[in-house]
C-alpha cells in the first residue's frame, strides 16, 4: 500500500486543474506526507469545491475495531483486571486507513456519493522496494512519478467530516476530519515492486471532474490502473 507520497508544486497549479476555492492557506514547496498528517486535499464540502488540509486516515472498519478491542480486553483479563468492554471498544485506538480497494463493501459504500469525494494532490509517490534492502538495513522506497518532470497529478480520495475517535492514545477522544485514497491492481510499472495495488490516479481536469461530480456507476470507472507509459520509475540519487 502507498504510504508515503510528496507534492512539489504551487498552489496556483493545484487551483488551475480543480477549480477550487483555496482554504489552505500557505503550501510548503515540498512536503513528504505520512499517515495520520494533515494534507492538502480538494473536496466537495457545503455545496463548494475547496481546497484545504485534512488527516490522512478514514475510519477503520467496526469490525477491525471491534476485534482489536477484544484482543486488548483478553489481555487485562489474562492480568485479573475487570474490563468495560464497551468503554474499552470506545477508546480504542485508531491508527485509519490509508489506502481503500474494496469499495462494494459496506464500510465504504456510504462514503461513495460526491459529497464524500475528494481529490488528493500529489507529485511522487513511494512504494518499499524489498530488492533494494541491504542485509539488517532498512528496505529503501521505490518512487513513482508521471514522469521524470514529476507533474502534478492526483488520487482519487474519499473523506468522512468530524469523524469522532481515538488515533493516538495520548490525544484521547477526538472529532476531526479524515481522507484516504482508492487503489487498484498494479500496472507493470508498479507491480514489479508492489505486486498488490497501486494507487488510483487522476491525469486531467475531465477525470478531476468526472470523480468529484459524476454517479458512482460512471466515476468507479476510474478506479482502474494507469497505461504503462502514464507513469515512470524515478531513478535514485
Amino acid at each position: 500500500m502507498c504510504n508515503l507520497y510528496n507534492i512539489t508544486t504551487n498552489q496556483e497549479a493545484i487551483r488551475a486543474l480543480t477549480h477550487a476555492f483555496d482554504r489552505l492557506g500557505n503550501l510548503e514547496p515540498s512536503l513528504d506526507i505520512y499517515p495520520d498528517q494533515m494534507a492538502p486535499i480538494v473536496r466537495n464540502h457545503n455545496g463548494e469545491r475547496e481546497l484545504t488540509r485534512v488527516r490522512w486516515g478514514m475510519p477503520s472498519s467496526k469490525q477491525a475495531l471491534f476485534q482489536a478491542a477484544s484482543k486488548r480486553a483478553d489481555k487485562l483479563r489474562a492480568k485479573g483486571k475487570d474490563v468495560d468492554f464497551q468503554e474499552l471498544l470506545k477508546m480504542e485506538p485508531d491508527g485509519g486507513t490509508t489506502n481503500i480497494r474494496n469499495t462494494a463493501s459496506k464500510h465504504w459504500t456510504r462514503w461513495l456519493g460526491v459529497e464524500n469525494r475528494c481529490v488528493v494532490p500529489f507529485t511522487r509517490f513511494a512504494e518499499p522496494d524489498p530488492a533494494s534492502k541491504v542485509e539488517g538495513g532498512r528496505t529503501p522506497n521505490a518512487w513513482f512519478a508521471g514522469d521524470e518532470s514529476e507533474p502534478l497529478l492526483f488520487f482519487a480520495g474519499l473523506w468522512v467530516p468530524q469523524w469522532e475517535c481515538v488515533r493516538k492514545i495520548k490525544e484521547g477522544l477526538i472529532t476531526c476530519d479524515l481522507f484516504a485514497f482508492l487503489t487498484t491492481e498494479p500496472n507493470a510499472v508498479v507491480a514489479p515492486i508492489h505486486p498488490k495495488a497501486m494507487p488510483v490516479i487522476l491525469r486531467n481536469v475531465d477525470e478531476i471532474e468526472t470523480w468529484l461530480t459524476s454517479p458512482w456507476e460512471e466515476a468507479k470507472a476510474l478506479q482502474r490502473p494507469l497505461p504503462a507509459d502514464a507513469l515512470v520509475l524515478l531513478k535514485t540519487a
